[in-house]
């Protein structure tokens, strides 16, 4: 079997890679580049092509394909993490802000000093 051949995959990840291809092709990837990274996505999730008989089957590790979707889209541009910086800042500046004690340990206080 020559390199490169795809004959040992099922019908099922020759979809999956044509449809993660179309994927960074739509992100502004070169043909080529968006198939090879298509390929390495489908080998990771599935651990290289699929050979038949009972007993050879794998589990399908989907981390590599959710991390292509947490990489591009909004979460690279960076619109949510502007909102959470934003809220972070508003917790701290509470947190330094002076200390106010209760009006009630102050008049247990000024009771005992009576």
């Amino acid at each position: 079997m020559p390199q490169g051949d795809k004959s040992a995959y099922t019908d099922k990840q020759k979809r999956k890679a044509e449809h993660i291809e179309e994927g960074y092709e739509d992100r502004g990837l070169s043909e080529d580049e968006a198939e090879r990274r298509a390929w390495a996505t489908v080998n990771a999730m599935d651990h290289g092509g699929k050979k038949s008989g009972s007993g050879r089957g794998k589990s399908v590790n989907k981390a590599p394909a959710r991390k292509g979707g947490r990489k591009g889209g909004r979460a690279a541009a960076g619109t949510k993490t502007t909102a959470r910086k934003a809220s972070s800042r508003k917790t701290s500046a509470r947190k330094t802000s002076g200390r106010k004690t209760s009006g009630r340990k102050t008049t247990r206080a000024a009771a005992k000093k009576r």
